[in-house]
């Protein structure tokens, strides 16, 4: 890369030796420990344990408008708490993080309402991500296409808690999906839905990043990785191990799991 291409890349997100550190208080379980915990708190005593989780150790990178990052590492390696970072839901123990726009996190998890319609829900989605009600309407029915919710039945006329995990992680994927993001952050969301719906998602993060956006995806998946990325981030134990071209950073992990 020339200096020249590389000084026309426009910085999205900045991090900057990052440590995040979970604090988890007390020890043991059960009544005892409830017990304790309370006469502790009366005699206004500290807790007797605190655990802290080191989960993100000095972590710098920086990630640029139109690129496709992908995260990859064993469990526990820090890439879930790496994105709530970026996103802004966890506050730096030490370091920066520095981010251009908007981020928007999409996970499995990601809270939708499961007394509402799938219907409901998608307007309410859309209305939290800044879109006007002319807009959500105009969108919904591709909203529902792309998600797959009615392939076997008008679901989306039904309270999500009549639907399936997949089904929910799907329509939570397509409303996210259905605007453009400064900064987009996917946690495992391609690891449900049939083969045709990852075939969409890979698809639809493909024109998100086309459209300026920043992609960051998180997955255990190294086929949608190469298919959709052209950048990896390797995290261990929260250390940021390697940083590079997607090829060259699978072929070092691959190698490093199957030892």
């Amino acid at each position: 890369m020339t200096d020249a291409v590389r000084d026309e890349r426009v910085p999205t997100v900045v991090v900057q030796k990052l440590h995040i550190v979970y604090r988890v208080h007390g020890g043991g379980g059960g009544r005892r420990s409830a017990s304790a915990a309370l006469g502790r708190l009366v005699r206004r005593q500290a807790p007797a344990h605190l655990r802290e989780v080191h989960a993100v150790r000095g972590v710098s990178f920086v990630g640029y408008r139109g690129e496709a990052v992908g995260l990859i590492g064993t469990n526990g390696a820090g890439k879930s708490t790496l994105l709530r970072a970026i996103a802004g839901l966890l506050p730096p123990e030490r370091g920066r993080v520095y981010v251009e726009g908007r981020p928007s996190l999409l996970g499995v998890n990601a809270a939708l309402m499961n007394d509402l319609s799938g219907e409901r829900n998608v307007v309410l989605g859309g209305l939290a991500m800044g879109m006007g009600h002319h807009e959500i309407r105009e969108r919904y029915q591709d909203i529902v296409d792309f998600s797959g919710i009615d392939e076997r039945g008008d679901f989306s006329s039904l309270p999500m808690r009549t639907y399936s995990s997949g089904m929910g992680a799907r329509l939570r994927f397509a409303i996210a999906a259905s605007k453009r993001h400064d900064v987009l952050l996917i946690d495992e969301a391609l690891a449900t839905g049939d083969v045709a719906f990852q075939r969409r998602s890979l698809e639809r993060i493909r024109e998100l990043r086309e459209q300026a956006g920043t992609v960051f995806l998180v997955s255990h998946n190294n086929r949608s990785i190469r298919e959709v990325c052209d950048r990896v981030l390797w995290l261990e134990r929260g250390e940021l191990l390697m940083d590079g071209p997607t090829e060259a950073v699978l072929a070092a992990y691959e190698e490093h799991t199957r030892g």
